[in-house]
């Protein structure tokens, strides 16, 4: 509630008589501007409150690591290995048990819904698997490391998705076919909901290259809800971020508030222009961030033993594990959101259509080890609790070959897991059909792996939406709550 200053008409506060005054265009602007930020109302009339920064009920985690790897990994040599493909290896599904008469739909979905038909043959796993950790789950060899934390995970088997091109790193994302439009990210409604916990770094970044399909993130909420790129390079964090030659920190200081003043001034001419209230925002941030982005990817202040546990060490993993290690440092100054995108580039790297054992070996060996590490880490230095892990695709890989040696798209069934941030570990959750095919227990659209991380950020996502923008039902998801402590 407004409290009453005595210099001011009663009831009215200092900003309400700031915003009413003037006569002109500029004074009805700068009302509006107000009104809309949520600080005045006008005549008491019943307004649209934007987000508070504050949580919507008390959250179980304050930090998301959002781990992608494009081009649609196998979960069938990965988190859900199926003996059945290998045991029926280079027989069609007719000449299998699973062709029986006794479920003719589902026989029907597997041979029509994604052009399998009858004379493809299953095509072995290309790896071995083993149980691991106290838990016993069973995963691939190709992550041994991720399997030594496996007691910290829970991992869904029984994802499913619509777009089985790879929009469905947009889909992933949004919650939404690439066809309908364009619409917000899961990041960019983490941050537009929530407030700032370090007011020099950005609270949403970005890592890894994005394809157009997939570049933005804020779209109708706005540029403001954009990821910030950075790049782990000390000398060479951000695009545009070095300040001119020549100009020593207080020239370049008094520039930006000589720039700030004029953008603010501008603002009120144009209260709604998401871009230039970005440019804003983003303008201020900039000078604080070139001091302190680069200190963030300083490593030469870690022990040898943990530049060691993400693997800089090694020429495989040296690259991602420095994003890995990024990521950690950013967490722990207060980041909310920070996705990094692995292996993209075209369709994406674990794009297997051929010589899937090659490319997974050398895609798996490039990110096991520093994913561990980065849970390993979060987790000695009391981090992993508040901060919740997401390692994920935009589809699986058919159990079926494609040419020689590769596997098709697949979004009938696939598998991601979690951890931290009130996630249970050590369970399974979900599952496909006995060749991988089908989720057919516990299935889940994309969008509840959203609905799940909101729920641990303490938000609820109907109290999100902006008028004129309903979301449909599936748009919000549902929680997994098998999977939360």
């Amino acid at each position: 509630m407004i409290t009453p200053h005595s210099h001011f008409p009663l009831g009215r506060s200092r900003r309400t008589f700031l915003a009413d005054l003037g006569q002109g265009f500029t004074g009805l602007a700068l009302g509006a501007m107000l009104a809309r930020d949520g600080i005045v109302r006008a005549n008491d009339a019943p307004l649209w409150q934007p987000p508070t920064g504050q949580p919507h009920f008390t959250p179980k985690a304050k930090s998301v690591v959002w781990l992608f790897m494009n081009g649609g990994m196998s979960h069938l040599e990965s988190f859900d290995p199926k003996p059945e493909v290998t045991k029926y290896a280079d027989k069609s599904i007719s000449e299998t048990p699973y062709a029986d008469t006794q479920n003719p739909e589902r026989l029907k979905r597997r041979e029509v819904a994604f052009n399998v038909e009858l004379r493809q043959k299953l095509y072995p796993l290309q790896v071995g698997f083993r149980k691991y950790g106290q838990s016993g789950i069973e995963l691939s060899d190709w992550v041994p490391h991720m399997g030594s934390c496996i007691d910290d995970i829970a991992v869904v088997r029984s994802m499913w998705t619509t777009d089985d091109n790879h929009g469905a790193q947009t889909q992933f994302h949004s919650g939404r076919h690439m066809l309908d439009g364009e619409f917000p990210t899961l990041g960019a409604w983490v941050h537009y909901g929530l407030g700032s916990i370090n007011d020099d770094l950005p609270q949403f970044i970005s890592m890894g290259n994005r394809e157009y399909w997939n570049a933005k993130d804020g779209h109708y909420l706005g540029p403001a809800h954009d990821a910030v790129p950075i790049r782990v390079d000390p000398g060479n964090p951000l695009d545009y971020a070095k300040p001119a030659s020549g100009l020593d920190v207080d020239e370049q200081q008094l520039s930006f508030e000589l720039a700030g003043r004029l953008n603010r001034l501008k603002g009120v001419e144009y209260p709604n222009d998401p871009a230039l209230t970005a440019r804003i925002k983003a303008y201020e941030l900039a000078f604080r961030m070139q001091t302190s982005i680069p200190e963030v990817l300083k490593f030469d202040t870690e022990t040898q033993a943990t530049q060691e546990l993400y693997g800089l060490n090694e020429p495989d993993t040296r690259d991602f594990g420095s994003q890995m290690l990024a990521t950690r440092r950013l967490i722990e100054r207060g980041v909310r959101f920070i996705q990094v995108q692995h292996g993209a580039g075209g369709a994406g790297a674990w794009d297997a259509h051929g010589n899937l054992k090659a490319m997974h070996t050398q895609t798996f060996k490039q990110v096991d080890k520093p994913v561990a590490g980065l849970l390993k880490d979060l987790k000695q230095r009391g981090l992993l609790d508040s901060t919740i892990v997401i390692f994920a695709t935009e589809f699986g890989r058919t159990p079926a070959s494609q040419g020689a040696d590769g596997r098709d798209h697949h979004p009938y069934g696939f598998s991601v897991w979690m951890a931290g941030g009130g996630i249970k570990g050590g369970i399974v959750h979900g599952a496909t059909d006995e060749i991988g095919f089908h989720a057919v227990e516990h299935r889940h659209y994309v969008t509840d792996i959203h609905a799940t991380i909101l729920k641990q950020m303490g938000l609820d996502s109907r109290e999100l939406e902006i008028p004129g923008r309903k979301r449909l039902d599936i748009d919000h998801g549902n929680p997994i709550n098998e999977i939360i402590a």
